[in-house]
């Protein structure tokens, strides 16, 4: 996933990928808790790519603000 990918979608589409990130690392958790073994890089992978979108998600909602607000 690339940031690129993810400015070209519409804020709802970006909130149906969090779902879907947050539901990917929730598998991979009950995975490793169960014995079966996961791949360990897929952790890293799945939480860099859910800061990835919530970066973009933000990003989006501050420039519909009119700005760089804090």
């Amino acid at each position: 996933m690339d940031a690129k990918e993810l400015r070209s979608k519409s804020p709802a589409e970006l909130a149906d990928e969090l779902v879907k990130l947050r539901r990917e690392q929730f598998a991979l958790r009950m995975q490793r808790a169960t014995g079966q073994a996961p791949k360990p890089d897929q952790f890293g992978k799945v939480r860099r790519n859910i800061a990835r979108l919530k970066t973009v998600l933000r990003e989006t909602q501050a420039a519909s603000r009119g700005g760089n607000q804090k």
